[in-house]
């Protein structure tokens, strides 16, 4: 081989291997998140995995789409981000079961998928990156309970079990947690409601039922995330109950900031969607070099890493919330929040 051919040969192989190089580095990643039931989606998670894949790949694609509760629009999502050649898909499932026949697409195509924030049980996803959903359900079950035994509330006393979306596993591991914290508490649960589409309206209908139902006998209520918490306690104003029983929630959103400044709501948990959606750019940039993202845990199979939240109550609300700049003064203490906000410290 002369000189020349050899030059050309090396030319080429580098050509080759910049060619691949270029393709990961401006490969196209899709994010599809579940509904708009939940302000989230928009304002932290998307917000921060476009943040981070522009830390670890200026020239990768982000497509962002949202289902909007509809799983037959999530499948056309999800086959159309397939076809614009996403190399990672990053799936929040409306349907975790239908979500199964996604994966395998996917796989079959040579796509990774990572699931996020709710698991996809029947068929492993590539990766799984969350918090610890049935770890939350446990510690806001938990912190009700111990709230109503320092209030006094009699054993044997009644409380309403609001649970999440029956077609999201990520619920279920809340609901699961949810009964795990009551078990054994001395309370009993007056009824449980799986909420259609984590709908407040759905969860605010029937709460009121079950005020019709049990009146005074409802000394609490373990909902799985503020919107859910907030449909009870809207549902309980509606009826003229003063003060509104201790509610939980979950997710800590301005509004249900807001219910815990005001007594309204007893706790949250603080989660900022921003972690979770960081960690899964940063499984995404992974797959794309080749590399195999290492797992903290395993959940239905599928490598997993799960972050521990906090819970928050009026109590911590300035330490987990303010002092750790997860929101601003600014945005919450606002109107006639401001006087309680002061009256915890909150400035």
């Amino acid at each position: 081989m002369t000189f020349r051919s050899t030059l050309l040969v090396t030319t080429a192989v580098a050509a080759m291997f910049s060619g691949s190089a270029f393709a990961q580095e401006a490969a196209t990643v899709a994010f599809l998140m579940p509904d708009q039931a939940s302000t989230r989606y928009e304002n932290h998670d998307y917000p921060g995995f476009k943040a981070e894949m522009a830390k670890l790949c200026a020239a990768c694609t982000v497509i962002y789409q949202n289902a909007n509760a509809d799983t037959a629009l999530q499948q056309q999502q999800f086959n159309s981000v397939i076809a614009q050649g996403a190399k990672v898909i990053v799936l929040d499932p409306v349907d975790s079961a239908a979500a199964a026949a996604l994966v395998e697409i996917a796989q079959s195509q040579d796509v990774k998928v990572i699931a996020y924030d709710r698991p996809i049980p029947a068929k492993a996803a590539n990766f799984y990156v969350s918090f610890d959903n049935e770890g939350i359900g446990h510690a806001i079950a938990q912190s009700l309970v111990a709230h109503l035994k320092k209030s006094g509330a009699a054993e044997g006393a009644g409380v309403l079990q609001i649970n999440g979306s029956p077609t999201d596993a990520a619920a279920g591991l809340i609901r699961d947690g949810i009964h795990r914290g009551l078990k054994d508490s001395g309370y009993k649960t007056l009824a449980e409601f799986d909420t259609p589409e984590w709908a407040p309206p759905k969860a605010q209908e029937w709460a009121a039922g079950q005020i019709t139902r049990f009146g005074a006998d409802i000394k609490g209520v373990v909902a799985a995330n503020d919107g859910t918490g907030g449909g009870a306690i809207a549902a309980f104003k509606a009826a003229g109950v003063n003060p509104v029983p201790p509610v939980t929630g979950n997710d800590a959103t301005i509004a249900a900031l807001q219910l815990i400044i005001s007594g309204d709501q007893y706790n949250t948990i603080s989660k900022p969607s921003e972690i979770v959606a960081a960690a899964a750019a940063k499984v995404a940039v992974q797959f794309l070099k080749g590399e195999t993202p290492e797992a903290k845990t395993s959940l239905y199979d599928t490598p997993s890493e799960l972050f521990v939240p906090a819970v928050v109550t009026a109590e911590n609300i300035k330490a987990e919330i303010f002092d750790k700049k997860i929101q601003t003064v600014a945005e919450v203490c606002t109107g006639e929040y401001a006087e309680g906000c002061a009256k915890l410290g909150i400035q």
